[in-house]
């Protein structure tokens, strides 16, 4: 029989998985309401923080498979929101960079995407979201730690 202590690293792994799916839930469909799918909102969002990316790091970036990323970014691209940009120094390397277009999107989504999120996080008080990120963030470099 499982004891007290496993019990309750079982009941803590639950509780986290359905507020993470709640949480995705709630933001994918507020994303899809404005015309994107998540991956396609995560590329942008990217772009829109960090500037322009080698087309061959952004699934890295944004946890995707690289296959997947050049259907994403044809679609972004055929609705302009960004564009492909050699690099002039490597031949091999596309950029992605995001366009006015793009930005001009993003500076109106964006700000309503945080206000989402802050509205989907209020049953926490601010010292609370500080000591949640603390221990969620020392449990996910702990788990980068161990191996199996």
């Amino acid at each position: 029989m499982a004891s007290n202590e496993v019990k309750q690293s079982l009941k803590l792994f639950i509780v986290l998985s359905r507020a993470t799916k709640a949480i995705n839930e709630a933001t994918n469909q507020f994303i899809q309401q404005n015309g994107l799918n998540p991956t396609e909102f995560a590329v942008l969002e990217l772009l829109y923080h960090k500037g322009r990316q080698p087309l061959q790091q952004i699934g890295n970036k944004i946890l995707l498979a690289s296959g997947s990323i050049t259907y994403v970014v044809d679609k972004l691209e055929k609705r302009q929101f960004l564009a492909r940009v050699s690099c002039p120094e490597d031949r091999r390397v596309t950029f992605a960079e995001i366009t006015e277009q793009g930005s001009e999107f993003m500076d109106k989504l964006f700000p309503e995407h945080e206000q989402k999120l802050h509205e989907l996080l209020s049953a926490l008080s601010s010292e609370e979201k500080q000591t949640t990120i603390e221990l969620v963030k020392k449990l996910g470099i702990s788990i980068k730690d161990l191996s199996y």
